[in-house]
């Protein structure tokens, strides 16, 4: 970067950099190329200095049929996974792993989130081996891990709304219970060790706000967040909370739960990265805000100004992951995702 003209020089008069300023210049520089991927994502985490192209990541990349010729591993169905031969068994938790890593490698994310399929804690501990077997510690490794009510689907969504004002108690109580039986198994996970940390995807919003009011979300979701949270920071683990929708009326309660990151952060809900960065910055790493809604509906034109958007604003937090605004989902082009590829890796370099 240019050096800024020095205060009283005339107007078109060079000012010549000192050779300290170049040494320490390129040595940081040198600094940021040395970290690897986990490195550089753990570090926009904790929000520490990051010079260089700032991290990427997706929640998900289920586009691997089209990128790869290979069905994303969460949405096969091993319904004889007990009648395989184990070198049977073998070979899919192999081939899994090795899709997980072509992902990375080949669209630069800097974290993996594992989805393991078969999903008991056996295989679970079989994919993070076999993964850091692989690529050793290059990647950040998360699975999902929220134990808190998100929106519920149609079919309880009534029970569940009936069940605030008649069971409020034995709500909360099965709350707390959830959270202490996820981090039962997190202090398992990291007895075993390779994860890093911690996707928590429930879904608390929808676009026009919280699916529960601020006052009733505080009741009954926020307590259990925060002790969720907690409990993960002190086994050692990072964790991303992830949730869709206009996140705004909510968003105190979410920062005072202490994640590393807040996911998502939707445009199509209203969240805006300009707002986010001034607002919740300071206290998380922010990931996502470019428009999915864009890239499978928009123009080209507007997917490239989304991405242009999440990147201006969201570099001038200290800690920020370029991302989608949900995941690179079924049916959305692929062409369209290679688009805001693009963008970040020609645009997106702190100074």
């Amino acid at each position: 970067m240019a050096a800024k003209k020095a205060k009283g020089k005339r107007k078109n008069e060079k000012v010549k950099k000192s050779p300290r300023h170049s040494e320490l210049s390129t040595q940081h520089s040198v600094l940021s190329t040395r970290l690897t991927p986990r490195e550089r994502f753990i570090a926009a985490l904790e929000r520490r200095p990051l010079p260089g192209r700032v991290p990427h990541f997706e929640l998900v990349f289920f586009l691997t049929m089209e990128a790869f010729g290979k069905v994303h591993p969460s949405q096969r169905h091993y319904g004889q996974w007990q009648q395989m031969s184990e070198s049977e068994r073998a070979l899919h938790r192999a081939e899994m792993a090795g899709l997980y890593i072509a992902t990375a490698e080949r669209y630069e994310h800097d974290a993996i989130f594992l989805h393991p399929n078969p999903g008991s804690e056996e295989e679970v501990f079989r994919l993070i081996d076999l993964v850091r077997q692989r690529s050793g510690d290059k990647y950040f490794l998360m699975l999902h891990g929220d134990a808190t009510d998100g929106i519920p689907n149609g079919e309880h969504m009534t029970e569940y709304s009936s069940r605030l004002y008649e069971e409020p108690e034995k709500l909360k109580a099965e709350a707390r219970e959830r959270v202490e039986q996820t981090l039962a198994a997190a202090e398992r996970k990291k007895k075993h060790g390779g994860l890093d940390g911690f996707a928590l995807c429930s879904d608390y919003c929808f676009n026009s706000g919280p699916f529960l009011r601020p006052e009733m979300f505080a009741e009954f979701v926020a307590p259990y967040l925060k002790q969720l949270v907690s409990g993960y920071r002190q086994l050692g683990f990072y964790t991303i909370k992830h949730t869709d929708g206009n996140i705004m009326p909510i968003l105190p309660q979410l920062l005072d739960a202490n994640p590393h990151a807040l996911h998502s952060l939707d445009p199509q809900g209203g969240v805006d990265m300009a707002v986010m960065a001034r607002e919740a910055g300071p206290r998380v790493c922010l990931i996502g805000n470019v428009n999915c809604g864009a890239l499978d509906t928009g123009s080209d034109a507007e997917c490239v100004a989304s991405a242009r958007y999440a990147l201006q604003h969201g570099m001038t937090a200290p800690g920020y992951v370029f991302s989608t605004s949900n995941c690179v989902y079924t049916g959305m082009r692929l062409s369209r995702y290679e688009l805001i590829l693009d963008v970040w890796r020609k645009e997106g370099h702190r100074r």
